[in-house]
């Protein structure tokens, strides 16, 4: 397995990864109608764009795309950032790429950066992003009006120097 930066020419693969995550995952745990608007949004397009300004990575095996998340600015912040996008095929789940995918990203620029990471998490998420050490916003353990739960990681923030 291997992780890499997003490319362009990867969007219609993730599209496909992400749908097909949200179909068979996290229908489990929100309404099939609910799940089915997500992935008319997650097209290849949206993808390009959520690229164009996050640091986005794949991960392949034999050269599939099997996995995928990203990391931004939190709101435009330089010293907050937000996961985003963090996504592993149903079949290839439970075997240590979402952790090579989160450890990627917290080796990112956008993530050592920051004093605050947040994540947007899906309830299906919720129990792998606890395990790598993010904890619920305020102590919310409900989904919000977006039916998503907020987590974050807090770390030892250093200043850039001038």
């Amino acid at each position: 397995m291997n992780i890499r930066r997003f490319e362009e020419q990867d969007a219609k693969a993730v599209s496909e990864l992400i749908r097909k995550t949200i179909r068979i995952s996290n229908t489990k745990d929100y309404p099939v109608e609910l799940m089915e608007q997500l992935i008319e949004v997650e097209s290849p397009e949206h993808v390009l764009e959520r690229a164009s300004w996050t640091h986005f990575y794949v991960a392949e095996e034999q050269d599939n795309i099997i996995g995928c998340g990203a990391i931004g600015p939190y709101w435009g912040k330089e010293d907050e950032s937000s996961l985003f996008t963090v996504f592993v095929l149903p079949e290839y789940q439970g075997k240590g790429i979402g952790r090579a995918i989160i450890d990627t990203l917290e080796k990112d620029e956008f993530f050592l950066r920051a004093k605050r990471i947040e994540i947007p998490a899906s309830i299906t998420g919720v129990p792998f992003y606890l395990k790598m050490g993010y904890n619920y916003k305020n102590g919310i353990t409900e989904p919000d009006e977006e039916h998503l739960i907020r987590l974050e990681k807090r770390r030892p923030y250093m200043a850039k120097k001038p």
